[in-house]
């Protein structure tokens, strides 16, 4: 019989004349029981990805569930977060290879200041995906985005199919063939 892990990431905020990121791992075997996704405190690979509403630069909101039918690359990020901000240019390489139709790119930032940092942000870098806002941290909480970035590769029923810790080279041919093997799933 396998073992599964589940990998918990901490995070410590210090705010005393700027933001400290204190993050570690610890690894521990997972309960044979399946628990939800609240109970668990994070998504995993093969759950349903938990639906929210977040407004977009535009104020507009977003649901996840309109995206159903479309592959999703879902990136938690900050402005603040240097890995975050290297792995920006390669995401909107991607977004600019696959149609709308079937790939979309949901960058939800847990900036505090919200539009205030992320809107100058989006236009220094170009990016034209769509920038939500979780200001306060309620869906990265849900998803267990403890350390960032941290993306979650959804498939067209919005399965997890991938959970990627850190920052990828999403110009990638690696990441092209992860994308282009859920689009004909």
């Amino acid at each position: 019989m396998g073992h599964h892990l589940i990998i918990a990431s901490f995070l410590t905020f210090v705010v005393a004349g700027g933001i400290v990121l204190v993050s570690f791992s610890v690894a521990e075997p997972a309960q044979s029981g399946k628990r939800s996704t609240l109970e668990r405190g994070m998504v995993q690979v093969g759950d349903e990805a938990p639906n929210f509403a977040l407004r977009d630069l535009t104020g507009k909101v977003r649901n996840l569930s309109q995206f159903r039918g479309k592959v999703v690359l879902l990136n938690f990020w900050a402005t603040w977060c240097g890995p975050c901000r290297v792995e920006m240019p390669a995401m909107e390489q991607l977004y600019q290879t696959f149609p709308r139709r079937e790939f979309e790119i949901l960058a939800v930032s847990t900036d505090a200041q919200g539009t205030t940092v992320t809107r100058p942000f989006q236009q220094q870098m170009g990016l034209t995906f769509p920038i939500l806002h979780d200001s306060e941290y309620r869906t990265g909480l849900v998803y267990g985005a403890r350390a960032l970035p941290i993306t979650f590769m959804l498939d067209r029923q919005g399965i997890v199919r991938q959970k990627i810790f850190g920052a990828r080279d999403w110009a990638s041919p690696e990441a092209r063939e992860l994308i282009h093997a859920l689009m004909k799933s």
